[in-house]
């Protein structure tokens, strides 16, 4: 009896170090579908289908966007920014379909426009927003004012509008009105919380609108990149921290560099200086990105800095120190640094991890949000956006 249960282990232990290592074989997709080729591939192409249904739709719309808001009002705000932008990189890539996007875009923005006069811009913020601590006067959110500016900035490179000229001109005057206000200039997110995700946002939109307007910020971009250097990377990671005063002081129980800002940062600053924005992305492949047995994922902090788990960070996997949140936005970087082995070893996680779902040609991932899946569908079909902007 022993013996036989001896077999049978042993011959358990070795169907699974045949059968493990080639299980992501099963989930790893095609080449094609990674979005690193001309065209929309098939998976971009049922993402933007869920999307649009969602904003075409009044009903499921208000449901789906209510339902992120009680969670956090910011997913709301940057699921309307990733699918702005992935729906200007489709209109880029196929001609044909610049009139259904366009109008989805519009929509979008107009929809958020109005909430912004009506609410005021902390409608998009988290409670502590509310706060009358602002250092700087009066109170504006370089979170909002960025992605806002961005948002317009994309529409605008596939077909300009000239009522979207001065919106998109204001916004940018006053953003870099109040960033010159900081030392390192950088404006608050939050009240005296400058937030490297949202200022390298503001910069990429920046550097938009002297594309669209033959403005000329470039002193700017390149002394706030400069004083990044100097001020505002971690010394042992060499990684951009991820929040600090407005004075550049990091903050005292805050994060230091994290992968969900420094993914997304690594993006923006390739229009905005494309040698820093690929040290920035090797340094954060080196430090956060990871795959075991062909899956990828990515670290939230660098080994040797000890983090605090929060709403963007979500849950870490334990053992492996996996950041759901932080693998989204891996995703980004690697297509937007055309890294394919570990775009694909990303992909091939979220296939096996993510639960998709397809029905009546729209694709969706149950483990995510629109959110998520609007980041996901941006990363599919970045590019166009970029290469007009360089």
């Amino acid at each position: 009896m022993k013996s036989r249960l001896c077999i049978s282990a042993i011959a358990l232990i070795l169907a699974i170090a045949i059968w493990l290592p080639l299980l992501h074989l099963f989930f790893r997709p095609d080449i094609g579908d990674l979005g690193l080729e001309k065209g929309v591939s098939r998976i971009a192409d049922q993402l933007a289908a869920h999307h649009l249904q969602i904003w075409t739709n009044p009903d499921l719309r208000n449901r789906e966007l209510a339902q992120m808001r009680q969670l956090n009002p910011e997913w709301d705000f940057m699921s309307r920014t990733f699918l702005v932008m992935a729906l200007a990189s489709i209109a880029l890539r196929d001609e044909s379909r610049i009139p259904q996007c366009l109008e989805t875009i519009d929509l979008v923005i107009e929809n958020t426009l109005l909430i912004e006069q009506e609410d005021g811009f902390q409608d998009f913020l988290l409670g502590y927003g509310y706060a009358d601590n602002w250092k700087v006067q009066p109170p504006k959110s370089i979170f909002v004012d960025g992605e806002i500016s961005l948002m317009i900035g994309a529409r605008r490179m596939v077909a300009d509008r000239a009522d979207y000229q001065h919106l998109m001109a204001e916004r940018i005057g006053n953003m870099v009105a109040q960033m010159t206000l900081s030392p390192v200039l950088s404006a608050e997110s939050y009240p005296d919380e400058c937030w490297v995700f949202c200022n390298t946002i503001a910069l990429a939109a920046i550097r938009l609108g002297d594309v669209l307007d033959h403005s000329n910020h470039s002193e700017f971009l390149r002394e706030w990149v400069e004083t990044a250097k100097l001020h505002l990377v971690e010394p042992q990671s060499g990684l951009l921290i991820s929040a600090y005063a407005v004075d550049g002081t990091p903050l005292p129980n805050g994060p230091g560099p994290e992968g969900t800002s420094i993914w997304m940062a690594c993006h923006m600053l390739q229009v905005v200086d494309g040698a820093f924005a690929q040290d920035q992305y090797q340094r954060a492949k080196a430090q956060l990105g990871r795959s075991l047995l062909g899956f990828g994922y990515s670290r939230e902090w660098p080994r040797a800095f000890a983090g605090v788990m929060d709403i963007d960070s979500g849950p870490i996997v334990p053992f492996v120190e996996a950041s759901a949140s932080a693998s989204g936005l891996a995703l980004l970087g690697a297509a937007g640094f055309s890294d394919k082995k570990y775009l694909r070893q990303l992909m091939t996680s979220l296939n096996i991890a993510g639960f998709p779902t397809r029905k009546n040609g729209t694709l969706c991932y149950q483990a995510s949000n629109p959110v998520g899946d609007a980041v996901l569908l941006y990363a599919l079909v970045q590019g166009p956006l970029w290469e007009k902007a360089k």
